[in-house]
């Protein structure tokens, strides 16, 4: 086809990719910080699939390379979510009308990354930097092209330790998600000129990290707190209260308050090997057209850590009081309330958390010898994180009090998500005004996987739009570089009792809405740098 042609062919194009992009749902958290070149197309290189990094996107791009080749690359990555907690009309929890979080916004965020068998360190920075490197061998007039790449495939990272009386603490002082793949055995064939297939074995490191202040807003909890005001004087219990329920027995620091901080929560958890399989294929039967599909295979991947809990003295103060009368053990018997709770309790835990099978398909449209657009449609399985559960080597007394609200084994911890599985579009443009350089842009709007009704401030990711910059530049023969920017924002608002895991007073919903009641808004922001240099032999 003459470029006349195919320049009249745009239009209809164009048409067609919006018409697709009008039901668009999107990922959650994937493709973000895996490929520089890829991030400058908005992620939309399934049918041009950009090089070494073909390993994750597409690994039938392989088989294109010609020759060996190494590729450096390094990013950095800030993000910042900020929510502001606003106390609506009628708001009352359990008789308690005052919360000290009411008309407070979160503060400083900063970012980490978890070191591969050091942990999480200490420093905290306004973003981080990750290098990766990639090596592709291919031999002359050979079909097979083998390949391996290091890279960071999944990441979200929250800090909000900053300020110690950040309102945000009570729903993710601290959240590292990260998977970087450490090693992808790689290759790809060339069945013929125009179709080529390939696979991948990503191995990847996985980190999940989960530290929170804990409180409990919620409806029982006010009451009991009510009922100790008119019943118990002030500073500690009375003769009468020792011979009934011992309400009064935990004294001062006893006294239930819904608003108080109740306890710390760290989890800690890795996976350190934990393999997948990509699977790709790569039509072009014209140099201006393609047609390209990869399955990215999910794991259930066994995480296995450490956790701690710090329960402050409101809670162990009020079941000692209630262990110390006369009926408080029968009643506490009755309840399964822990006869005792110590100040911290720790020890080993495990979950299986889903890492999330991904089909994506793309077409590149080359019109003219000047422009090209990539349009990429994709679908995560988010549906498999509808709950996530934790398992402890031994009861955790501070569950053990959750048994008030039908929550029966204190071994296990169950945090709902409700998250869902969505359509997510991508689109890419490339102008080459000449030989040996490409601009680049991308715009990826990404709908959440995060219902509205699921929000909360440990994935505070509402539906977004990704906007990218990128510059390709072929110096010589030997060297490529890459350089690539992009912005991400997204906003939500959550009005009260809008988030079952966030500002839900309902009865039994205590695991778990921190800012219960509370009308709940707030943003995120990624901003991205990243370079790529790759070096042909």
């Amino acid at each position: 086809m003459r470029a006349p042609l195919r320049l009249a062919a745009l239009p209809a194009a164009l048409a067609a990719a919006l018409s697709i992009a009008l039901p668009a749902h999107a990922a959650l958290v994937e493709n973000l910080t895996t490929s520089v070149v890829a991030m400058a197309l908005g992620n939309a290189v399934t049918a041009d699939p950009p090089g070494i990094d073909s390993v994750h996107f597409n690994p039938a791009g392989l088989a294109r390379l010609r020759g060996d080749s190494t590729q450096h690359s390094a990013f950095g990555a800030s993000i910042r979510a900020r929510a502001s907690i606003h106390r609506p009309d009628g708001f009352d929890i359990g008789g308690w009308k005052d919360d000290p979080l009411s008309g407070t916004s979160t503060g400083p965020m900063r970012q980490t990354m978890y070191v591969p068998g050091y942990g999480m360190p200490g420093w905290r920075l306004p973003g981080v930097i990750v290098p990766s490197l990639g090596f592709a061998w291919n031999k002359p007039g050979s079909p097979w092209t083998f390949a391996t790449n290091s890279y960071m495939a999944q990441a979200i990272s929250l800090d909000r330790t900053t300020d110690p009386n950040d309102p945000g603490r009570f729903d993710g002082r601290q959240v590292q998600l990260q998977r970087l793949v450490y090693a992808s055995p790689a290759v790809g064939y060339k069945y013929s000129d125009t179709l080529r297939f390939g696979a991948a074995v990503p191995i990847a490191h996985s980190a999940f990290v989960v530290d929170t202040h804990m409180r409990f807003p919620n409806e029982l909890l006010g009451i009991f707190g009510k009922l100790q005001a008119g019943w118990c004087p002030e500073e500690g219990g009375n003769v009468i209260d020792t011979f009934g329920f011992g309400l009064c027995g935990g004294g001062k620091e006893g006294m239930v308050n819904p608003f108080k901080k109740a306890a710390a929560m760290r989890l800690q958890m890795t996976a350190p090997v934990d393999p997948t399989l990509n699977l790709g294929v790569l039509w072009e039967p014209r140099p201006w057209f393609a047609l390209g599909a990869v399955y990215q295979g999910g794991s259930k991947t066994r995480y296995t850590g450490h956790y701690q809990f710090d329960t402050e003295p409101m809670l162990r103060n009020f079941v000692k009081g209630l262990n110390s009368s006369l009926f408080g053990p029968v009643a506490g018997a009755v309840l399964g309330m822990p006869t005792s709770i110590p100040v911290t309790q720790h020890g080993n835990l495990s979950a299986s958390i889903p890492f999330p099978a991904h089909l994506q398909v793309g077409l590149k449209f080359k019109p003219i010898r000047y422009v090209q657009l990539n349009v990429d449609a994709s679908y995560a399985r988010w549906s498999d994180w509808n709950q996530l559960t934790f398992e402890f080597d031994q009861s955790v007394k501070l569950l053990e009090v959750a048994r008030l609200y039908g929550i029966p084994d204190s071994t296990r911890l169950k945090i709902p998500r409700g998250y869902k599985s969505v359509l997510n579009m991508a689109y890419g443009l490339q102008l080459f005004p000449f030989e040996g350089a490409a601009l680049r842009f991308g715009y990826e709007p990404r709908k959440t996987s995060v219902p509205a009704n699921k929000i909360d401030l440990i994935a505070p990711l509402p539906d977004t739009r990704l906007y990218s910059v990128g510059l390709n530049w072929r110096i010589n023969k030997k060297y490529e570089l890459n350089l690539t920017g992009s912005y991400m924002q997204g906003r939500f608002n959550a009005p009260a009792e809008s988030s079952d895991n966030m500002n839900s007073s309902k009865f039994l919903n205590i695991i778990y809405n921190p800012y219960a009641g509370q009308d709940v808004a707030g943003d995120i922001k990624v901003r991205y740098v990243g370079l790529s240099l790759t070096e042909h032999f």
